[in-house]
């Protein structure tokens, strides 16, 4: 299944796959893609910006355009929906959809959902949907397509937000936890404490403890170290770069700080870590 809808460069691409033919990177061709991939069939695993992450059947997996995405060719009972920001733009268009720093979360690690049967079901039966108005080639096609992608977004958001420690915190106050991911994204590269975002978004660090506490399982400082972790990780996989430079490049003064933070949070020193891939 290969299905492809594009108009670039104004109106972008669409793209609905699974992987039986060829591999992700053929299938996709040039260019920066949000990556919606369910797993319908069997527990698998990719790779995502260099490292192995597992996922169980019936969960989905939300990328950006910043996650580097490795599926084998040939990978049987996996479906993705990918598009470009020329299909959607998810910043510009989140007052509709609620999406940017919640379901998507720029290079951070990927944002997952896991489907009940009863969802499952529901996400069928959209997705044919979607392969039905693949078929229909006119000239209110494109705009049928990103009605049903943003249904389909909302559709995932709803199921994020029952996940939330508290389901019931109001929308103004998850639109503060979206906006400091998002200011986290762009910012973790020189701001490490948690008092500077507060600052950012005129709100006191213990407010913004107070609310992650009603969100999920982690604080705001785990959601920066986590943050400058990752790159830390990205870089020592997939760069030549010397534990020294990674260091300096994410805001440390002293490649002794960067080290001793990594082994906080890792376990292992960095020169280790690279070692043992």
């Amino acid at each position: 299944m290969n299905y492809k809808y594009s108009k670039a460069p104004l109106q972008g691409n669409l793209i609905l796959t699974d992987f039986n033919c060829a591999s992700f990177e053929s299938r996709l061709g040039e260019g920066d893609f949000y990556k919606i991939i369910w797993v319908k069939d069997n527990d698998i695993s990719i790779g995502v910006d260099g490292y192995t992450m597992p996922l169980k059947k019936d969960s989905i997996l939300f990328c950006t355009p910043l996650n580097m995405i490795q599926i084998e060719p040939f990978l049987k009972g996996v479906t993705s929906l990918i598009f470009d920001r020329e299909f959607y733009c998810i910043r510009d268009h989140d007052h509709e959809v609620s999406c940017n720093g919640f379901l998507f979360n720029g290079s951070s690690a990927p944002t997952m959902v896991a489907l009940s049967e009863k969802e499952r079901k529901s996400f069928e039966s959209h997705f044919m949907l979607l392969e039905e108005e693949f078929e229909n080639v006119d000239h209110i096609q494109g705009e049928m397509l990103r009605v049903l992608l943003k249904r389909l977004i909302i559709k995932s958001v709803r199921l994020l937000k029952k996940t939330i420690i508290d389901p019931t915190i109001e929308q103004s106050k998850l639109d503060i936890i979206r906006q400091f991911n998002l200011l986290v994204e762009e910012h973790f590269k020189e701001k490490h404490k948690v008092s500077e975002y507060a600052d950012l978004l005129n709100k006191s660090p213990k407010t913004l403890s107070n609310l992650f506490s009603k969100f999920n399982n982690k604080t705001p400082l785990q959601v920066i170290n986590d943050r400058i972790v990752l790159e830390a990780k990205k870089l020592l996989l997939l760069s030549e770069k010397p534990s020294k430079e990674i260091a300096f490049g994410l805001g440390f003064s002293e490649a002794a700080h960067f080290s001793k933070f990594f082994k906080n949070q890792v376990g292992v020193s960095p020169i280790h870590f690279k070692k043992t891939l």
